[in-house]
């Protein structure tokens, strides 16, 4: 049972991304309606698990990434889920306790933990906004309260993009989004494919669609680089999961987390049925 008891605001008749994502990652703030379809879906894509996990590791490796390498202070992190392990901040701050990070949600759930749980280091900053990523500009206003605009800021939009199901609609959200960050920021995406796993990811999602909500849609490796148009790509590019700067393990080999064997990269062929990309908005500024 979740550690936290059910409240009129959450929902626990109706499935929910976050909370199925939570389950999958072995957390406690799920409930039966989402271990039920998280099930359902693990027997049609039994490597789910393993996929939700490898997810995970992108994540740090994209946010050490931009707070490393790219320099970057500031992030805005859109559809935050439940906190777990090495969340944005966390490794952000680890890097540069400088760091600020804003979180965005709109699961009554997600952000009663976020606000229990995510603290910042004294030397940053972390701010939680109730909103939905399909209004950018709610997002862009309450963000405002802790971000400098006026600065590089690092967006992240993992596993999300997937429930804004009209192409036109997400490439807006983007471009709103864009728009407001001066030359330097990035944008990071991670979005499910039928690539690899083929009829078996297509069905899992149409499960999703009837028992789930909100509803998804899978888009093809070309259709996600689509939504970076104008951006600049960093290597290597919009590639499956475990092959975005894979970092070594302990014997030295790439950590691809999971079941597929290694195959070249390459945009149209990933091993892993999710791409992921990170872009970078015209060229670096000084940051004096």
């Amino acid at each position: 049972m979740p550690d936290v008891p059910p409240s009129p605001e959450i929902d626990t008749t109706v499935s929910h991304s976050a909370r199925i994502w939570d389950y999958w990652l072995g957390g406690r703030e799920n409930y039966p309606v989402d271990r039920e379809l998280g099930d359902q879906i693990a027997a049609t894509l039994p490597d789910i698990v393993v996929q939700a996990r490898a997810d995970r590791l992108f994540l740090g490796r994209a946010v050490r990434f931009l707070a490393g390498e790219a320099g970057i202070r500031q992030f805005l992190d859109i559809g935050t889920g439940l906190p777990t392990v090495d969340n944005t901040h966390e490794v952000a701050q680890r890097l540069a306790p400088d760091a600020k990070i804003v979180y965005v949600d709109n699961d009554p759930l997600v952000l009663t933990h976020a606000r229990a749980l995510l603290a910042s280091a004294p030397e940053g900053a972390t701010h939680y906004l109730d909103a939905d990523m399909n209004d950018p500009e709610s997002i862009l206003s309450g963000a405002a309260q802790v971000l400098d605009f006026t600065r590089p800021v690092a967006i992240t939009l993992l596993g999300v993009l997937w429930h804004v199901t009209d192409d036109a609609k997400a490439r807006g959200i983007i471009d709103t989004l864009m728009a407001a960050v001066p030359s330097g920021s990035y944008l990071a995406i991670a979005h499910p494919t039928i690539e690899v796993t083929g009829e078996r990811m297509a069905e899992a999602i149409r499960q999703w669609n009837r028992f789930g909500k909100p509803p998804g849609v899978h888009r093809s490796p070309a259709q996600i680089a689509e939504l970076f148009n104008g951006l600049d790509l960093v290597e290597p590019g919009v590639v499956s999961c475990p092959l975005w700067r894979p970092e070594a393990t302990p014997s030295g080999r790439p950590n691809r987390s999971t079941s597929s064997a290694p195959s070249p990269a390459s945009p149209d062929q990933p091993d892993h049925p999710a791409a992921r990309g990170v872009e970078r908005q015209g060229p670096a500024v000084d940051r004096g």
